[in-house]
């Protein structure tokens, strides 16, 4: 007989649609291949149906604040139930921009130059050191989403009113601008599954050109590396995987410019939507997408 699997998607965040449809998809799959799943919310009812349903192993389809911040993880780990992805910690880590930067940085790999700004300083002096430290434009970006949810590119003439209009996070990371090619490597456990590269239509791999099908961002695989260069961005993926402490799945995405990789975050809950990469890095690969479920579920544990 086939697992009782449950699903967590959904949440809280400003990625809950993704997570439901990462979830449902995910459900589809499984129920084709004869599991048996319940889908659910991380509301208050989520302990009563864990306990009602009693599932062999929890996949946990939540994406953003809540869900890969280690928040999910350390009530998981109270049931005693196997669930996938990464563990608290490593999740917490990744999902924090500053903290991951600073680790990537210790441990000598690239990544793009930054400062945070929590609002302490007038725009005329932030502009100084901006051009001190970066140079425009630059990024701006919260430190804890995902999805480039509130990621914006800033000139001096723009930057003042991006910073007033998500001065909510009280927070955020302005960071430098690395132009070139965007290059995105999935890792599967100790596997170095692959690597996408993405030509987005619009100025970058925004929210819009993630999700938005009219977006019209190409996907190219495989990816037109050199195999020297190929094989060192799987080579930096996977120590970044391995450094920050992640389980199952990951997907680090990185700038390739002036021959250099700049890796800028390294994602613990990657999409399995239409439109996801870590799925269609694995379809080129000859794994299927109920192939790659069964994997995660397959990886789930108790301790992450």
């Amino acid at each position: 007989m086939k697992k009782k699997i449950l699903i967590i998607s959904g949440g809280i965040s400003k990625e809950r649609p993704i997570s439901l449809d990462t979830g449902q998809q995910v459900a589809n799959e499984l129920k084709k291949n004869g599991y048996n799943v319940k889908v659910t919310e991380p509301d208050n009812n989520l302990e009563k149906n864990i306990k009602l349903f009693k599932p062999n192993v929890i996949f946990n389809a939540l994406h953003g604040q809540f869900g890969e911040d280690g928040y999910i993880q350390t009530i998981l780990e109270r049931f005693k139930i196997p669930y996938t992805h990464s563990g608290v910690i490593a999740s917490s880590i990744a999902m924090d921009k500053e903290i991951s930067k600073k680790i990537f940085i210790k441990n000598n790999i690239n990544t793009p130059k930054f400062f945070t700004y929590s609002y302490e300083i007038n725009i005329f002096d932030l502009i100084i050191k901006i051009n001190k430290k970066l140079k425009f434009p630059v990024v701006v970006k919260p430190l804890n989403e995902g999805s480039s949810v509130n990621v914006y590119i800033c000139n001096k003439k723009n930057i003042f009113k991006i910073l007033n209009s998500i001065k909510d996070y009280k927070k955020v990371m302005i960071e430098e601008f690395i132009g070139g090619r965007e290059i995105q490597v999935a890792i599967m456990g100790n596997k170095k599954l692959g690597a996408i590269e993405l030509r987005p239509k619009r100025k970058f791999y925004d929210y819009q050109a993630k999700y938005n099908t009219k977006a019209k961002t190409q996907h190219i695989i495989p990816v037109d590396l050199s195999k020297k260069n190929f094989n060192l961005v799987m080579k930096i993926a996977f120590k970044a995987h391995k450094i920050i402490g992640c389980k199952g799945v990951t997907r680090s995405d990185f700038k390739f410019f002036n021959g250099k990789f700049y890796l800028l975050e390294i994602n613990t809950q990657p999409g399995m939507t239409k439109l996801s990469l870590v799925p269609e890095i694995a379809a080129y690969n000859e794994i299927s997408f109920i192939k790659l479920i069964e994997w995660i579920l397959k990886d789930a544990s108790t301790k992450r």
